[in-house]
């Protein structure tokens, strides 16, 4: 029957015989989940239940003054067949609550939907792990602006060479650490981190002479509490 709807309705007037039409049924408009939006829970998905794969939109702008970029973020991912949209204002360096409860709502089967990929992620590493959050739930990943689709072989690819850049920039950023280190132990600059604790040992033991129990300690001195031991066991070593 695709999109129609049968409608009972009797022919010919008040008096006639009574038949049937269809009518077409309207697209569904997508639903707004927005910071004081109430969570409908689901159930994980099965492809013997009731609940269907679905289309979950994300957006995000920096600042509440981008209304234009908001709202045409929404305006592409309703075009592109989002059910829900999470959608949230905020900087990529704070906490993004929305984007969690959007991946926290992924089933099996489901699709997440962005428009840019810096309106997702803050970084290749942070990328890859919300790839990885996304897979874990059986779920996928489209991003619009790049016509990346993790469903296929071609999007699956573009996503392992992003993932191998990023981890080839992490191991040469450690590599020159370690260079720079050796260099710097070579030339008798290379003095290590300077050991917080136990620079504030004298102080440790004062306290301590004072009945001031560790857990005390620990936070007027800022340090952990384990420390406070560490420090202890030193000072009363012979």
């Amino acid at each position: 029957m695709g999109r129609g709807v049968l409608q009972r309705l009797r022919l010919g007037g008040a008096g006639g015989e009574i038949g049937w039409r269809e009518r077409a049924r309207p697209p569904p408009a997508p639903r707004l989940a927005g910071a004081a939006a109430a969570m409908t829970p689901r159930t994980p998905y099965t492809h013997n239940s009731q609940e269907h794969e679905m289309q979950i939109g994300y957006t995000r702008t920096s600042t509440t003054e981008q209304v234009a970029g908001y709202e045409a973020q929404q305006r592409d991912l309703a075009a592109a067949g989002a059910e829900r949209i999470f959608a949230e204002q905020v900087s990529s360096v704070a906490k993004r609550e929305q984007l969690d409860a959007a991946l926290d709502y992924l089933r099996d089967g489901d699709v997440l939907i962005v428009t840019k990929l810096d309106r997702l992620a803050r970084s290749v590493g942070d990328l890859v792990g919300i790839v990885d959050r996304i897979e874990k739930r059986g779920a996928s990943l489209r991003i619009l602006a790049m016509n990346l689709d993790t469903q296929t072989p071609t999007g699956k690819l573009m996503l392992n060479v992003i993932g191998s850049v990023a981890q080839f920039e992490r191991e040469m950023m450690l590599e020159r650490q370690r260079e720079g280190i050796a260099k710097a132990k070579r030339d008798g600059k290379y003095l290590g981190r300077k050991p917080t604790a136990m620079a504030k040992g004298d102080a440790v033991v004062e306290l301590i002479a004072q009945g001031i129990a560790p857990t005390e300690i620990a936070k007027r001195l800022g340090i952990a509490r384990s420390s406070v031991y560490r420090v202890i066991e030193a000072k009363m070593q012979p």
